[in-house]
C-alpha cells in the first residue's frame, strides 16, 4: 500500500493554476489587441444569449399583452365619463337657452307693464295648454286671490292675446283670441289710420294667413295696410289702447256688402309662458 504523498498533489495543484492562469492571461491580452473572443467564450456567451431570449420573450409579451388590456380598459372608462360629461353638457346647454327664452319673454312683460302705466296689472305663468285645445285655452297661475275677475284682458309679448273666461281661487282660465268659439264675446277694436279712427269687433282668426279679422266697420274711414289696431273699450270688459295689432290687407266679406281687415297680432299666439291680466283702469271702481 503507497504512502500519501502531500507534497506531489500541491505540485499538480500548482500546475493545474499556472496552466489556469496563463490561458486566462493570454485570452485577456488577445480580446485586448483586437477586441475579438476566442471560440470558447463566443458560443458560451451565444448560448447564455440564446436562452436568455428564449426564456424573457414569454414574459415580454404577456407584460405587453397585460398593458395593452389594461390601456383598452383605460381608455373605454374615459370615454364613458367623457360621454357623462357631454351628456351633462347638452343638459346645460339646453337649460341655458330655456332660462334665456324665459328672461327674454320676463322682459318683454316687464316692457309691456312699463308702457300700461294706466292699469293694474297682474303677472302670471302660463301652468297647463292641453294640446287638444292649444289655440284654444290656457291655464294661469294667478286667480281671484290675486284680484284677477272674468272677462279681464290678458296680454303677452306686446300684444293682446284673449280674456279670463274663468277663475278659481290660485288660478284662472284664458280663452285666447285664436280660439275658434263663435260664441264668445268679441273684443270692440278701433283701427287708426290717418283719416280717423274707425270701430269694429275683433271676431275670428283665419289660421291660414295666420291672421285676426275685424268686422262690423263704422263709417268709411279709408284703412291701409299697417295701419294699428287697439282695443276701444267701447264694450266695457277691457280698457282702451291695449295693442292688437297691424293691418295687413283690407278685403270685402262674402256678401260684399262690408269690410274685413285682416290683422298681424303684436303677440306670438302660439309660443307664451307668461301673460298680464290687465285688472281695470287707474281709479275706477
Amino acid at each position: 500500500m503507497k504512502k500519501f504523498n502531500p507534497n506531489k498533489n500541491i505540485i499538480i495543484t500548482l500546475i493545474i493554476v499556472i496552466v489556469v492562469v496563463t490561458i486566462i492571461s493570454i485570452t485577456a491580452a488577445k480580446r485586448a489587441n483586437d477586441g475579438k473572443s476566442n471560440l470558447f467564450q463566443a458560443i458560451i456567451n451565444d448560448s447564455v444569449a440564446f436562452v436568455d431570449k428564449v426564456v424573457s420573450t414569454p414574459g415580454h409579451f404577456i407584460k405587453n399583452s397585460v398593458s395593452s388590456i389594461d390601456n383598452l380598459f383605460n381608455t373605454y372608462s374615459e370615454n364613458e365619463r367623457l360621454k357623462e360629461k357631454l351628456d351633462d353638457y347638452d343638459a346645460v346647454a339646453q337649460k341655458n337657452k330655456n332660462n334665456e327664452k324665459e328672461i327674454s319673454a320676463l322682459k318683454e312683460e316687464l316692457s309691456l307693464n312699463q308702457t300700461l302705466t294706466s292699469y293694474e296689472k297682474v303677472t302670471a305663468n302660463v301652468v297647463t295648454r292641453s294640446p287638444d285645445s292649444w289655440q284654444d285655452t290656457l291655464i294661469v297661475d294667478k286667480g281671484s286671490s290675486d284680484g284677477v275677475e272674468v272677462n279681464m284682458a290678458v296680454m303677452s309679448n306686446n300684444g293682446l292675446i284673449g280674456r279670463v273666461i274663468e277663475v278659481n281661487l290660485s288660478s284662472s282660465k284664458i280663452e285666447l283670441l285664436t280660439s275658434g268659439n263663435e260664441n264668445s264675446n268679441h273684443f270692440p277694436v278701433k283701427v287708426s289710420s290717418k283719416e280717423g279712427d274707425a270701430y269694429g269687433l275683433l271676431r275670428t282668426f283665419d289660421e291660414k294667413t295666420q291672421t285676426l279679422i275685424v268686422t262690423q266697420l263704422t263709417g268709411n274711414t279709408k284703412i291701409k295696410e299697417g295701419d294699428v289696431v287697439q282695443t276701444s273699450g267701447l264694450g266695457g270688459n277691457s280698457p282702451a289702447d291695449l295693442q292688437i295689432g297691424t293691418v295687413v290687407k283690407v278685403e270685402p266679406d262674402s256678401f260684399g256688402l262690408d269690410r274685413q281687415v285682416f290683422v298681424k297680432p303684436y303677440a306670438e299666439m302660439y309660443d307664451i309662458s307668461v301673460v298680464t291680466i290687465i285688472k281695470r283702469l287707474a281709479g275706477e271702481g
